[in-house]
């Protein structure tokens, strides 16, 4: 498979992070992903805004690095804004590759907070958002323009086949 960068975005709790490992291991790809560098960076005092910037920089210089192997790679963030989406349209620019941006939702918001409440108790080291703090992300989240492919994980019980044909 020739090199391509995958970027998955979406709120806390949605399935990016099952689909992105799903994938990684269909492409044989390295799966990156933002929360442990996030999570890490807390450990060592880094906290807010700046660990959230610091954590995709260091995704995305690993992420680089991998592409220049001629490696296929798979982000797994939120990716809530235009900038820290646009972050990846560079990496992928720079390292000669396409994008696949892969917007995920759970259109249940039942089954939403029950997978963000679920996460929250299961996870270690600082916790997983909050239902509440993820409605605040839902508020700041902005719409992605451009192409992508939305999954709805409520929905689609297995959208792993849609998301190889879109990303090959």
């Amino acid at each position: 498979m020739t090199s391509v960068l995958v970027a998955f975005a979406g709120l806390p709790g949605v399935g990016k992070s099952t689909l992105a490992a799903r994938l990684g291991a269909a492409l044989s790809a390295p799966v990156l992903p933002v929360d442990p560098v996030e999570r890490a960076l807390a450990r060592h005092g880094l906290l807010g805004d700046a660990a959230g910037m610091a954590a995709y920089g260091a995704v995305a210089a690993l992420a680089e690095v991998q592409l220049g192997l001629g490696l296929p790679v798979v982000v797994d963030a939120v990716n809530p804004v235009a900038s820290a989406r646009g972050l990846w349209h560079d990496v992928a620019e720079r390292a000669g590759v396409a994008l696949r941006l892969i917007e995920v939702h759970c259109g249940d918001e039942a089954e939403h907070r029950r997978r963000v409440e679920a996460r929250l108790a299961a996870e270690p080291g600082p916790p997983a958002p909050t239902w509440e703090q993820t409605l605040v992300r839902r508020a700041e989240y902005q719409p992605i323009i451009g192409p992508r492919l939305v999954v709805d994980t409520a929905v689609d019980a297995d959208p792993l086949p849609g998301i190889l044909a879109y990303v090959r």
